[in-house]
């Protein structure tokens, strides 16, 4: 006898634009992954000047990711994205008209700390476009449950982290690393106005996205209701502390590879973009067959073997360092941790009331994403450290050492964890 099975609802028009504007505003993030470092690496060859360029781009995750879950939990969210996105392309276009001014740009990189005119936009409007994206990251993800059924949650993630990766990594890098080889301001006009169209695309999506909610209290306490929630549900405060080390290794060695790839790997801009495509097929690969994994070998399984994938790639870079081989790293890590997005995303969503989902977003991401900073410091510390005992290629590499290190402690203690009885009590609860 057949059994009538309930199609699941479509998945709209709505989600469809959300997701384009996603794309775009991931495929302008692609952009800055190379053009930021590489534009840092033309001023100056010191490893921790390049870094803090990034450091001022993920500070904020630290010092705002809190904050930016009372406002999008008191503001209309579809707005917010709107203006951030409109925020970043003004910053990146000035960017990119500075860069053409005659004389700004140093002939040669300076070898010490730099302290040019040139040098300090740029932490500048990097400082200004990350807290521009930890606003609109935290209001886009709490957007999300409001267009999508529940039960289509985890294919609309899978979906949306895809496209994200396709653009981030795949076209993203490498178009940077054609552009930037044309003409340097190109690549951060393109970036601009990329989140121009983004947020174009989320105007277009109809009716108000303000939810109801009690009167809003001090800014203080209503942190510390989203974070009550979460500490309340040990998994998904173990989760938040295990993404933070993850995305401060990553972090990590991301920066240690912009001059380990050109100085030891012998790389070229191009070359470099290319690199990390590796990263976008295996997370694109993880967006659409994700929900098939997670049937198959379980939850817990997926979690532990996306923190090992770290582990793999840190050794592979610091031992190997063929290109093939790194590509091949970033396709594992990725795609793994694209299920990782999937699970605990999906977690979030379902289980957190939509008038506490932004502020408990923004706690998990404050001790996820908020390490980021740190990451980038370690990286350009490690290697000026290491460079007062140690051969200049030999110093690149240390990052990657690092990394190891921390990845296999983070997998010792995440293990238990993330068992199968614990995923089973969260879901129970």
């Amino acid at each position: 006898m057949n059994q009538h099975v309930t199609p699941k609802p479509p998945l709209g028009p709505s989600f469809h634009r959300l997701l384009a504007s996603s794309g775009l505003a991931n495929l302008a993030d692609g952009i800055g992954i190379v053009a930021w470092p590489w534009l840092a690496s033309l001023i100056t060859r010191d490893p921790l000047a390049i870094a803090l360029v990034g450091v001022a781009q993920k500070l904020p995750w630290f010092l705002f990711a809190l904050p930016s879950g009372v406002i999008s939990d008191r503001l209309d969210r579809r707005w917010l994205v709107i203006s951030m996105d409109f925020l970043r392309c003004a910053t990146l276009l000035g960017l990119a008209l500075a860069l053409v001014i005659p004389g700004l740009m140093p002939q040669t990189p300076v070898a010490d700390f730099p302290t040019i005119p040139l040098y300090c936009l740029l932490l500048l409007a990097a400082l200004i476009v990350g807290f521009a994206e930890v606003l609109r990251d935290n209001c886009a993800i709490t957007l999300l449950p409001s267009i999508v059924s529940v039960d289509r949650l985890e294919t609309a993630n899978g979906r949306m982290g895809s496209v994200e990766t396709l653009m981030n990594m795949m076209i993203g890098p490498p178009l940077a690393g054609l552009v930037i080889g044309l003409a340097l301001p190109l690549a951060f006009g393109l970036y601009g106005l990329a989140f121009a169209l983004a947020g174009l695309l989320v105007l277009s999506i109809p009716g108000r996205f303000r939810t109801l909610r009690p009167e809003p209290r001090h800014w203080v306490a209503e942190i510390r209701e989203g974070a009550a929630y979460l500490f309340a549900r040990p998994l998904l405060r173990d989760l938040a502390i295990a993404l933070g080390v993850l995305n401060a290794v990553e972090m990590m060695m991301l920066t240690g590879l912009v001059l380990y790839g050109q100085e030891v790997m012998g790389l070229n801009s191009a070359q470099y973009g290319l690199l990390l495509t590796g990263a976008a097929v295996g997370g694109v690969i993880g967006g659409l067959g994700g929900e098939a994994v997670i049937r198959r070998i379980g939850q817990s399984a997926c979690l532990r073997l996306a923190t090992a994938t770290f582990l793999v790639q840190a050794l592979v870079i610091f031992l190997v360092p063929l290109p093939i081989l790194v590509w091949g790293s970033f396709f594992l890590v990725a795609a793994t941790n694209m299920i990782w997005n999937i699970i605990t995303l999906s977690l979030r969503q379902r289980a957190v009331p939509p008038h506490l989902l932004g502020r408990v977003n923004s706690v998990y991401r404050f001790f996820g994403l908020g390490t980021m900073p740190l990451g980038l410091v370690l990286s350009g510390v490690s290697v000026t450290l290491a460079e007062t005992v140690l051969p200049r290629s030999a110093a690149l590499a240390v990052p990657f050492a690092l990394g190891a290190i921390l990845s296999l402690l983070l997998l010792v203690a995440i293990w238990t964890r993330v068992s199968p009885k614990a995923l089973a009590d969260f879901h129970a609860g």
